[in-house]
């Protein structure tokens, strides 16, 4: 693995420090401020100590490699968790009302509620298990690089993921929002309804996120086309199952009601944007 920065590693110190001077910003009306403004320092120095590890030279400790490899995966958790906890402190609003409005206004009813017709306990069974494995399908494209050692494809797929997450945060932030289920649960005529893993799976995905400010735009839409068009570098048979996969995912934010199509919109532009803005600022600053 190469030695020194990574542009990886000057994307997490950009939004670490950005969102910690917003802390300190508000300081009074952030809880646990002090703890997480220290949790910042010591994120941003693990980072610059692992990019200039002198080991790096010869032969790092097999650790300092597996984080330098994998560490924008629990950092990107981080970042997720805090954020829900900023926009709690420090928006104290969500704009539900106004993306199921312009839901409304674009298909002339609401996407959800529509859906009721095609919604069978096998087919909601089968989409939330699809949504669940969200983040194992993504981290594939990853885990099949580094398997392969094809550590520069690796180092640009770990940015541009962290890219796309780190943006959605900034989105969530800017829009809250929590999501149809909860708005227009009492249009709603049928409760959604699976098979054996459904209410395991939603309660699980219910703890991991319970604020739900995190919908606008979809990370779920924007992560998975990022994939997908990476799975391309590895083989036109996975390229095809994430095809695939990519339907269904899309389809199953709207149909298990937590996203408005507006949301979808947003994530699927904003993972073209990034798929054509990502390669310049990778190589930017770079030697030729």
């Amino acid at each position: 693995m190469a030695p020194g920065w990574w542009r990886v590693d000057l994307l997490f110190l950009a939004y670490l420090s950005a969102s910690g001077l917003l802390i300190v910003v508000f300081w009074n009306r952030v809880p646990g401020a002090w703890w997480l403004v220290s949790l910042h320092l010591l994120g941003m120095l693990l980072v610059v100590l692992a990019a200039k590890w002198p080991a790096w030279r010869a032969k790092a400790p097999a650790t300092l490699w597996l984080f330098r490899c994998w560490y924008p995966l629990p950092y990107v958790t981080a970042c997720y968790k805090e954020m829900s906890g900023l926009i709690a402190a420090l928006r104290g609003l969500d704009l539900d009302a106004e993306l199921a409005r312009l839901d409304f206004a674009l298909w002339g009813v609401h996407p959800t509620v529509w859906l009721e017709r095609f919604q069978t306990p096998a087919l909601t069974e089968f989409l939330q298990i699809v949504y669940t494995l969200f983040l194992p399908m993504i981290l594939l494209v990853a885990a099949w690089l580094w398997g392969q050692q094809r550590w520069e494809e690796f180092r640009y797929y770990a940015f541009l993921l962290a890219l796309g997450f780190l943006v959605s945060y900034v989105g969530y932030f800017l829009v809250p929002v929590r999501g149809p289920r909860l708005l227009l649960d009492p249009q709603q005529s049928l409760p959604l309804e699976g098979l054996w893993l459904f209410q395991f799976f939603r309660n699980m995905l219910d703890r991991l996120a319970p604020a739900h400010y995190d919908c606008f735009p979809s990370g779920h839409t924007e992560m998975i086309i990022l994939a997908w068009w990476n799975s391309r570098r590895i083989s036109a048979n996975l390229f095809r199952v994430f095809s695939v996969y990519m339907v269904c995912m899309v389809f199953s934010t709207v149909y298990l009601r937590y996203h408005y199509t507006v949301d979808v919109f947003a994530g699927a532009v904003l993972a073209l944007g990034l798929l054509g803005v990502a390669p310049c600022l990778y190589r930017a600053g770079k030697r030729p």
